[in-house]
């Protein structure tokens, strides 16, 4: 280094130095915040589903909490005032609630739990009702296989219930000709077969039941071995709009389609969709009950990379309209019309953000109503016609606000004592330019005290899917890494949503080539800005970041620490072990037919005598989205070969790890392995 940059360098420490002071003596609280640490991570609360009472009063929401000691987690029901003012706690149970709805005429307030005895408990989740003049809450359904979901009818008098249908095995003592204790053999004779958490697949289904609040009665309404969801009541409260796939074969051809049925028992589907639509879902009635709008996707190969869109139909039937076909961004919902029934209410991804978008019931432009580096979820309409959501940002995670006015305004702080005390990173957008010429945005978390004079080791933080994107939400992630010194580098490569369809198909059949190639580009802008030391790269990422770890290690040996969590590289091997069989065989096609591209596509493996990276390796024991076999070929690989690596599988853990020692003991690693590959010795 030349001597005039040792001397620019020690002035510009100097003037940070005095800066940080200048902060430190007029602002105090500046001066006394800390940096996050990994146990700030069970005391943030996590909002969900935000629902406004009838007449526009107050809002019901639920709070996710974690107790670290008893390692579980817990779920209740919260109030706020639509002014704001206290936040009034509802229920307080160790078994958790969700899904709160209020009854038409604001009595009541519903939500789902599963409480009681053991007995009771093995019932599965039922309606519960909190009658807002006072009292416990009493349960309202006793529905065998438990209730999934309930949408309240017009009048208030029925819910419409959707109840998963038993299985035997359950209960072996029951089935005929096996009386013994032990749990029955599982018996598979269906094409998709296993799926994460649920396990292996029989064909069973889940369907809509009536309940009767007078009778207490409950009547099944659709039947058949397949997976309804969605009711949605007519305004008059006649019918019910529901989304299901009922092909000849679901599992090898699916087609979800949006139904209406008669709600009274007996009654005969009829379906309003096409091939034209499919896979449509989410159904919202008009106010006046005469059309039907719904979110649908891609063509069947391209079902990975999904980008969903509006339209609406004639309840009567008739050919939908699509009203969002030249927006290039993902539609999702709920769908909402106006008290009018002149507009449409929905969210969309674009580019690290999400927001509202508004369309004219009869087509149109889409108009942006939120925008800014933020994320918005969970939209529910109120009575006025004002937005109930959930807002968060990069500094700040999701509370429920009101948009009003074309503005918003927080109605919940359930975070803010916690967060007022955190110093956190620095979130700044960051563009790359990869090989090919593709521009690719992301987002880099510098530490918060980063000092451009130094170089910093990198993190290259991959998310998952691949059909998602990393955005401006919170992330404690980010923020824990960039609290221990790293730069940490969340990459939108292609394949990502937010960017337009052709960017996300642009991998189809041809995985880990141009995601390598813009995750690499990334990291060559962060050395070229001189932000990111080449000497002290690491990178990481969960399912499908896990998956691109493993290409990106085959792919670059520069690369000093990497973490592959729920990944694969021997993609051949996933075949029939994991749920994404009808994916493999539309893009990539059966392994015998196509050997080629299966061996080309799991070259992490086939080169692992290339890699060089110390890699640790994680998954759940019982992921059958991602099995712990790929995880296990590679560290068995790179054993082999001598590189250093370890395997850490979590006992009785899905594809997402959620027992809160298990999680905090994943983050504790990953600390532990950057520390010990990237960081130079003291």
């Amino acid at each position: 280094m030349k001597r005039s940059s040792v001397l620019v360098t020690f002035l510009l420490a100097l003037l940070a130095l005095a800066s940080a002071a200048a902060v430190a003596a007029t602002d105090p609280a500046q001066a006394s915040k800390r940096p996050i640490a990994l146990d700030d991570l069970f005391k943030i609360k996590g909002l969900g589903d935000p629902q406004r009472s009838p007449e526009g009063a107050w809002v019901a929401y639920t709070v996710a909490t974690v107790d670290l000691d008893k390692d579980r987690r817990n779920t209740d029901i919260w109030m706020v005032g639509w002014e704001g003012g206290e936040e009034i706690r509802l229920t307080s149970t160790p078994e958790g609630e969700a899904a709160p709805r209020w009854s038409p005429d604001g009595r009541y307030l519903a939500f789902l739990a599963a409480r009681g005895t053991d007995e009771e408990r093995k019932l599965g989740a039922q309606v519960w009702l909190l009658d807002r003049r006072g009292g416990e809450a009493q349960r309202l359904t006793e529905v065998k296989g438990g209730v999934g979901g309930y949408v309240w009818s017009p009048d208030g008098k029925r819910l419409a219930l959707l109840v998963s249908e038993e299985d035997p095995a359950d209960e072996p003592e029951k089935l005929e000709g096996w009386k013994r204790k032990t749990t029955p053999p599982i018996v598979i004779g269906r094409y998709h077969f296993k799926r994460d958490r649920a396990g292996y697949l029989k064909s069973l289904g889940t369907h809509i039941w009536l309940f009767d609040l007078a009778t207490r009665k409950a009547e099944q309404l659709t039947s058949g071995p397949y997976r309804d969801d969605s009711p949605a009541w007519s305004p008059d409260g006649a019918r019910i709009a529901f989304s299901s796939d009922r092909g000849p074969d679901p599992d090898r051809n699916p087609d979800t389609g949006v139904f209406v049925v008669e709600a009274r028992p007996g009654a005969e589907a009829r379906q309003l969709t096409s091939a034209a639509t499919p896979d449509a879902v989410r159904p919202a009635w008009s106010p006046d009950g005469s059309r039907i709008a719904f979110v649908f996707g891609e063509e069947p190969k391209y079902s990975a990379y999904a980008q969903g869109r509006l339209a609406v139909v004639a309840a009567a039937g008739g050919a939908p309209a699509v009203l969002t076909a030249a927006l290039d961004r993902p539609v999702s919902g709920p769908v909402l019309w106006s008290a009018d029934g002149q507009s449409l209410f929905f969210l969309v991804d674009d580019d690290r953000e999400s927001y509202v978008g508004r369309i004219p019931a009869s087509g149109g432009a889409v108009e942006r109503l939120t925008s800014g580096r933020q994320t918005v979820s969970s939209v529910s309409l109120g009575p006025d016609g004002a937005l109930t959501l959930l807002q968060g940002t990069a500094a700040a995670p999701a509370e429920v606000h009101a948009f009003e006015n074309g503005a918003l305004r927080k109605l919940t702080r359930q975070n803010d004592d916690l967060f007022a005390g955190l110093e956190l990173g620095l979130s700044e957008p960051f563009t790359s330019k990869s090989k090919d010429g593709t521009a690719v945005n992301g987002i880099l978390v510098k530490p918060a005290s980063y000092d451009p004079g130094r170089l910093y080791p990198l993190l290259l933080r991959i998310h998952g899917g691949p059909n998602g994107q990393d955005s401006w939400s919170f992330s404690f992630e980010r923020e824990l890494f960039a609290a221990h010194g790293y730069a940490v580098l969340a990459v939108n490569y292609r394949g990502s949503s937010g960017r337009g369809a052709a960017f996300q198909k642009a991998i189809f059949g041809d995985w880990g080539r141009k995601e390598v190639m813009d995750l690499l580009g990334a990291v060559d802008e962060a050395v070229a800005r001189k932000i990111a030391d080449p000497d002290r790269l690491g990178l990481g990422g969960w399912s499908y970041g896990g998956i691109l770890t493993d290409y990106t290690i085959a792919t670059d040996t520069r690369f000093k620490a990497a973490v592959s969590g729920a990944g694969s590289a021997l993609q051949l091997s996933m075949y029939g072990s994991d749920q994404y069989i009808r994916q493999y065989e539309l893009e990539i096609g059966l392994p015998w037919k196509a050997t080629d591209r299966w061996i080309r596509i799991s070259y992490p493996f086939f080169r692992a005598d290339r890699i060089r990276t110390p890699t640790l390796f994680m998954g759940g024991e019982k992921d059958f989205n991602v099995p712990i076999i790929g995880g296990e070929q590679m560290y068995q690989a790179l054993r082999s070969l001598g590189v250093p690596t370890e395997l850490v599988v979590y006992p009785g853990q899905f594809h997402g790890i959620t027992t809160p020692s298990y999680v905090k003991d994943r983050l504790e690693r990953n600390l532990a392995w950057y520390a010990k590959h990237l960081k130079p010795a003291n």
